[in-house]
């Protein structure tokens, strides 16, 4: 069967690598992942990857005595994506799937600068490319650091992986009666402040046309049935 999407990037939060911990990274979510990144490659599929670091690093630290500066604390939190995307790496070339980092914030001995032509051609050759430090600039989110990869190297669609089954007009953990979108639109989402992804992001996605698709990545075999086009998730477009 021939899968419906060539090229995708896949947007995980730095949560996704949580799994049942509070703080750090599941190396038993980093192995599931990669089997279901894997699945994908060997379809003949070209992925992406951009990581989040909230498991690790999140917000702006408050006191009486100390308030960090939001950029001193964005770079903060790019530097934790590095270290998700290094562990995905990791347990991606376990399951003998050739990886490349590309980081936004250059450092030689860890990761490749990210270069747009480079990542193309690593893409080219079947390898993931896994995108950390998010756009190498404060105020501006991984999410969107996701959209504008998405774009720039053309992908067909933006997927977001959660842990929940798609859209919501609430949160479905706390709200046994939420109800669960099958379609939206970037303006539905903008107008209702979905939170799906940050508004630069949806703008972004929006004046160039790419499709967001939210499902839930833990359930096994999904990110193959995405790429199959199965209708799972919501789709925003």
């Amino acid at each position: 069967m021939k899968a419906k999407y060539d090229k995708v990037l896949f947007k995980l939060s730095g949560e996704a690598f949580l799994g049942d911990r509070d703080h750090g990274i599941d190396v038993g979510v980093c192995v599931h992942l990669a089997h279901q990144i894997k699945e994908v490659v060997s379809r003949g599929v070209q992925i992406t990857v951009v990581v989040g670091g909230g498991n690790l690093f999140r917000g702006v630290p408050r006191s009486k005595e100390f308030e960090m500066e939001r950029s001193v604390a964005d770079y903060m939190g790019m530097l934790a994506t590095v270290l998700n995307g290094l562990a995905l790496q990791n347990a991606l070339e376990h399951q003998g799937v050739h990886t490349r980092v590309m980081t936004a914030i250059e450092m030689h001995q860890i990761a490749e600068p990210y270069i747009r032509r480079r990542a193309l051609r690593h893409l080219e050759k079947g390898r993931v490319v896994i995108f950390v430090a998010g756009t190498g600039n404060p105020y501006f989110t991984t999410d969107t650091a996701a959209a504008l990869r998405s774009v720039e190297l053309g992908a067909d669609i933006l997927l977001k992986g959660t842990k929940v089954d798609g859209v919501y007009d609430s949160d479905p953990m706390k709200n046994g009666n939420a109800q669960k979108f099958k379609t939206l639109t970037y303006k539905e989402v903008l107008n209702q402040e979905l939170k799906i992804m940050d508004a630069t992001a949806i703008s972004l996605c929006m004046d160039n046309s790419l499709p967001i698709l939210v499902f839930d990545f833990m359930q096994a075999g999904n990110l193959a049935k995405v790429i199959d086009g199965s209708d799972i998730g919501t789709i925003i477009k």
